[in-house]
C-alpha cells in the first residue's frame, strides 16, 4: 500500500522546481518526491482541519486527493476554515476545496465525495487511498473512520480541537493504537459542546490540521517518527505543547464489522429524550414573543441563558441574563426565583436547546417556563435583522 512501484512515477520539468525545497532533504529526495505524487489520501471534512491539511497535501504534491463533506459554505465558517472564501459562501464546500487545491497544484486528482460518511458507503470510499485523514468535529463520524481505517487496515490521522486546544496523533499505523484505545465509549449526548456552541480560537485547527498533513506526509515516506502511540496536546493560551503515550488495549473488543455508529454514540436516544421534554414544555415563537413585548404587558419575566460573551454581541431587548452553567451549579435558580416573583417565565438562548434544558431544570425546582423557538438566531431572522447572528 505505502511501498508503490516508483518505476512508472516520473517527475515533469516543472515539478523539479516546484519541489526542489523537498527533493535536496535527504529525508525525502527524488525518490520521496514520487512517493508523494504516488500517494493517494482521503481528508474526511472540509471544515477548520480539512483546509489547511488539504492546502498543504496538495502543495507537497500528493498526486491524488479524496474529499468527502456534504455541507456549503457559510459566513460563519470564513474565521477558520481557510481553504474557502467569500464568494463560494453557500456552494458546497467539495467545490470550493477542489477549485482551490487545483490553484496550487494543478497535477492532482482531486475525488470529490459529496455525501454524508455512513456505515453503507464507508468502506467502498476508503478503499482506495492509502492514508484517510480524520477532519471530522462529531463523535458518530470518528468511530466510524476508525473502525473503517481498521477493517480496512489503513492509517488513520486524527485531529481534533476545541475552543484553545487541540489534539492530534496516527491512529491504526504499524500495530499502534487505534482510537478505541484513547476513547473506548463515546461521552453521553451533549456533554461535550460543539465549537458552534463553546466556541473556537480561528487560528487553532490551522495548528492542528498542518500537523495532521505533516503525519500523513512521514507516513507516505515512510519516516519511523510519526505520532502512532503518541497523543500530541496543545494548548494555544499558554502556547505549550505535551505528549502522552497511548498504547494498544489488549481487553479492546475486536472489530469485525461496521455499526450503527448514531446508535452507538447514544443520539437516537438523547433525540427521543429531547423530544419527550420538548412535548412537555410551553413554547413560543419570535414573532408571539415580539407582540408581547409590543403590548406592554409587566406579568412576564424574559431571561437569556447564554454566556456573557455571547450576551454581549447580540439581545432581546429587556432579557435578564441568567447562564445556564449557573442554573446548573444552582445559583442561577435562585436568581430566577429572585427576578420571578411570581411571573411568567419565558427564556431564550441562541438556537432553543440550552433554553429548553435550563426550563427542564427549574422545573424540576417547581417553576415552569415557555421556551422560544431558535431563540436569538431566530429573532434575528424573523424580527429584527439588525440583531447579528454569530
Amino acid at each position: 500500500m505505502l511501498n508503490p512501484n516508483l518505476d512508472s512515477i516520473q517527475l515533469e520539468k516543472d515539478e523539479y522546481e516546484r519541489y526542489a525545497r523537498h527533493i535536496i532533504l535527504p529525508e525525502v529526495g527524488l525518490e520521496g518526491q514520487k512517493r508523494l505524487k504516488a500517494a493517494s489520501v482521503l481528508c474526511i471534512g472540509t471544515g477548520g482541519l480539512g483546509s489547511p491539511l488539504l492546502l498543504y497535501l496538495a502543495a507537497a504534491g500528493i498526486g491524488r486527493i479524496g474529499i468527502v463533506d456534504f455541507d456549503v459554505v457559510d459566513h460563519s465558517n470564513l474565521q477558520r476554515q481557510v481553504i474557502h472564501g467569500t464568494s463560494w459562501v453557500g456552494k458546497p464546500k467539495i467545490e470550493s476545496a477542489k477549485h482551490r487545491i487545483l490553484e496550487i497544484n494543478p497535477r492532482a486528482q482531486v475525488d470529490l465525495y459529496n455525501v454524508r460518511l455512513s456505515s453503507e458507503n464507508a468502506l467502498d470510499i476508503f478503499r482506495p487511498y492509502d492514508v484517510v485523514i480524520d477532519g471530522t468535529d462529531n463523535f458518530p463520524t470518528r468511530y466510524l473512520t476508525n473502525d473503517a481505517c481498521v477493517l480496512l487496515d489503513k492509517p488513520n490521522v486524527y485531529g481534533s480541537i476545541f475552543r484553545f486546544e487541540g489534539q492530534a496523533t496516527v491512529f491504526n499505523y504499524e500495530g499502534g493504537p487505534n482510537y478505541r484505545d484513547l476513547y473506548p465509549e463515546p461521552p453521553p449526548p451533549g456533554m461535550v459542546p460543539s465549537c458552534a456552541e463553546g466556541g473556537v480560537l480561528g487560528v487553532l485547527p490551522g495548528i492542528i490540521g498542518v500537523i495532521q498533513a505533516t503525519e500523513a506526509i512521514k507516513i507516505i515516506l515512510g519516516s519511523n517518527t510519526t505520532l502512532s502511540g503518541r497523543l500530541l496536546l496543545y494548548n494555544a493560551l499558554e502556547m505549550s505543547f505535551r505528549t502522552l503515550k497511548l498504547r494498544p488495549n489488549p481487553e479492546r473488543p475486536v472489530i469485525e464489522k461496521l455499526i450503527d455508529y448514531e446508535q452507538f454514540c447514544g443520539i437516537p436516544q438523547a433525540q427521543a429524550d429531547a423530544e419527550r421534554e420538548k412535548a412537555t414544555l410551553d413554547e413560543m415563537t419570535v414573532t408571539e414573543l415580539k407582540a408581547l413585548l409590543d403590548s406592554d404587558a409587566e406579568d412576564y419575566v424574559l431571561i437569556d441563558v447564554r454566556n456573557p460573551n455571547e450576551y454581549e454581541i447580540a439581545q432581546i431587548p429587556g432579557a435578564v441574563l441568567i447562564p445556564l452553567p449557573d442554573i446548573e451549579q444552582g445559583p442561577g435558580v435562585e436568581k430566577v426565583k429572585e427576578v420571578l416573583n411570581g411571573h411568567r417565565l419565558i427564556a431564550h438562548c441562541k438556537m432553543g436547546r440550552r433554553s429548553a434544558t435550563a426550563l427542564g431544570i427549574l422545573k424540576q425546582h417547581g417553576i415552569e417556563g415557555t421556551n422560544v423557538i431558535g431563540g436569538i438566531t431566530a429573532w434575528s431572522r424573523e424580527v429584527d435583522s439588525s440583531v447579528p447572528e454569530y
